[in-house]
């Protein structure tokens, strides 16, 4: 039986227009319930789909650095997180709580 890991990166891989909508609802689910071992989880599954070497690369951090900052117990800076997230394509930002 597969994981749910495993499954979440084969139809990110199959789909990979998906990926998009599955980092926005990973951090909506962050804002709600502040699991930031789950963000880091989802992040990781991403990094795993689009390549680590290459995300690493584009992040400006060593692979083995982009590995440690998205382990379950990783505690990443900002500035890696946001690295990260633009070499993906996407940024941060501010967005009041209503």
């Amino acid at each position: 039986m597969r994981t749910l890991e495993e499954y979440t990166k084969e139809r990110l891989k199959l789909h990979p227009e998906e990926i998009e909508s599955f980092i926005q609802v990973m951090f909506e689910e962050y804002a709600k319930d502040k699991d930031a071992g789950a963000l880091l989880s989802a992040l990781r599954i991403v990094a795993q789909v689009q390549g680590v070497g290459k995300l690493a690369q584009d992040a400006g951090i060593t692979r083995n650095g982009l590995q440690k900052a998205l382990s379950e117990k990783g505690n990443p800076r900002l500035n890696s997180i946001s690295g990260i997230l633009e070499s993906l394509g996407y940024h941060l930002t501010v967005q009041r709580i209503k």
